[in-house]
Formats: C-alpha cells, sequence, structure tokens
C-alpha cells in the first residue's frame, strides 16, 4: 500500500508535462511529415531535408481481386523507400482524389462502384496549393510523384504553370518526375515478356504485371485465393490483363528498379549548381 500511494505521489508531481516528456522527448525517425510534429518538420527542413515528394494515388476499381486503394498504398510505399534513398526527403500526405473519368453519365473507371473522381481544374488546384504551401514553408524542391497514368499531363501543367511563375524566385522548384511512372510500364513489360508471358497475360491494368508489383509492395491489397481459382477475367472485370499467375516475386525486380530510377532521376533533379567563388 505504501508503495501505491509513493507512485501516485511521483506521478502527481511530474504532472503532465513531467510524466509524459519522458516518453516524448526523441523525434520519431520517420520521413512522413503526417507522423511528426511543426516543430520537428521544421528542424527537419534547416538540417537540410528541403525536398517534399508528393505521392498522388487515385481512388478507382482494380478489377475483383485489388483494393480500391490500391494506387494509395503503392505510392506511399515507393515515396518512403525514394525518401529514404535520397537522405534529403520528406513525405507529404498521399493525395488520394484525383481525375477517374465523367460522374454522370459515368465514364472510365467511373463504370464501377467505389471510384471516386474530381474534375481536373480540382484535381490541379489542390496540387498547386499544395506546392505553394511546401514553398511557404522553406522546403526548396516540391516533387509530385504519380502511381497513375490518366493525370500525368495534370502534373505537368502545374509544374509548368508554376515555373513560369517562380521564374525570377529560385528559392522552390517544383518537378513533375514522370520517371517513377515510366518505369512501372515498358521496363516491367519487357522483363515479364523475357520470361515468356504475353502481353495479353501481362495487361495494362489489373493484370498479371500490375497485380505483382502490388504483391512485392503492398501484398495485403491483393485477393490471392479469390485470383488463383477465378475464371478468365475480361474488361467487363474492369481488368486489362490475367493476373492469375501474379506473384512477389515477378514483382520484385520492377519495384526495385522503380525506386532506384526514381532515387537517382530526382537527385538529378534536385540538384543545384555550386556557387561561384567569390573575386576578392
Amino acid at each position: 500500500m505504501q508503495s501505491v500511494r509513493t507512485l501516485t505521489i511521483i506521478v502527481l508531481a511530474l504532472g503532465p508535462i513531467g510524466w509524459h516528456g519522458a516518453a516524448f522527448a526523441a523525434a520519431p525517425a520517420t520521413n512522413q511529415i503526417e507522423e511528426l510534429t511543426s516543430p520537428e518538420v521544421r528542424a527537419r527542413i534547416a538540417a537540410g531535408s528541403t525536398t517534399i515528394l508528393i505521392p498522388i494515388g487515385g481512388t478507382e476499381q482494380n478489377g475483383p481481386y485489388i483494393t480500391l486503394g490500391k494506387h494509395n498504398a503503392r505510392v506511399k510505399y515507393f515515396a518512403t523507400a525514394i525518401a529514404q534513398g535520397l537522405g534529403n526527403a520528406l513525405v507529404a500526405p498521399v493525395i488520394a482524389y484525383v481525375p477517374e473519368g465523367a460522374i454522370s453519365p459515368p465514364t472510365a473507371h467511373m463504370h464501377f462502384v467505389g471510384t471516386i473522381s474530381i474534375p481536373d481544374v480540382a484535381f490541379e488546384s489542390m496540387l498547386d496549393a499544395t506546392a505553394r504551401s511546401f514553398k511557404q514553408h522553406g522546403f526548396r524542391d516540391v516533387v509530385f510523384l504519380g502511381d497513375h497514368g490518366g493525370y500525368q499531363k495534370n502534373l505537368q501543367h502545374v509544374a509548368e504553370r508554376l515555373a513560369r511563375e517562380w521564374a525570377r524566385d529560385p528559392a522552390c522548384r517544383v518537378h513533375a518526375y514522370s520517371g517513377y511512372y515510366q518505369a512501372s510500364q515498358a521496363p516491367i513489360v519487357a522483363a515479364l515478356k523475357s520470361r515468356g508471358y504475353s502481353l495479353a497475360e501481362i495487361g495494362t491494368h489489373a493484370g498479371l504485371a500490375d497485380t505483382a508489383l502490388t504483391l512485392a509492395t503492398v501484398p495485403a491489397a491483393v485477393r490471392a485465393d479469390g485470383m488463383a481459382h477465378a475464371p478468365q477475367p475480361g474488361a467487363a472485370d474492369g481488368m486489362q490483363g490475367d493476373p492469375r499467375r501474379a506473384s512477389a516475386a515477378l514483382g520484385q525486380s520492377g519495384a526495385a528498379q522503380i525506386i532506384q530510377t526514381s532515387v537517382a532521376g530526382i537527385a538529378q533533379l534536385t540538384r543545384r549548381a555550386a556557387p561561384s567563388p567569390k573575386i576578392n
């Protein structure tokens, strides 16, 4: 009983600051800004983490066997790994609301339940404001990473507009880094073709390539059991390709290539010329 009273007195004496201070004294080892406090982000920027990656996904149908949030989960996985590779980058929260076709009457992925679509103008306005927010806070390079092919042109539009506006203000630059998306396309298709898979099986959406890459990065997004025993898939199911023989092993080399290519490409984009030496 004495020990309980003693502990109670210690807790009351410490109060909320003393008791919690020890538990939260160290900043977490994360590159996700949503997991940091505002002073922690400020300290990271001051210490040289002046590149911010903006992962852009989308909420769309991915056939019967891949979840609607595939792009969101996958781009967060890749952005986290790319930021670690760069060493001077932080990762913004994933943008999950993107253009996916007309709403009424529906076009493209909006034919399938669960898909969310916003107009191009709203999407570009959101990207614009996001970039301006990070410029305001002292980031020097804002990098758009888009996991979806449909809106790559929108990323480029926003980056070009801001580049023109900020031409005389070199404090911050915006990059629509297309190398990330490109690395997830032709190289993976070529690698699978070299292993004997047909283009019809590899597919372009929720097929073998797409599913293998998802299994290698965010396997919880794939309903593998149902897929393995499914009948021949078709476009009516929201798929272009056949995912039934997909595996994490098939997607691992492609995932590694995406990270490697993106780290090198973004490092090159964000490299700044050394200041000219002063002549006395």
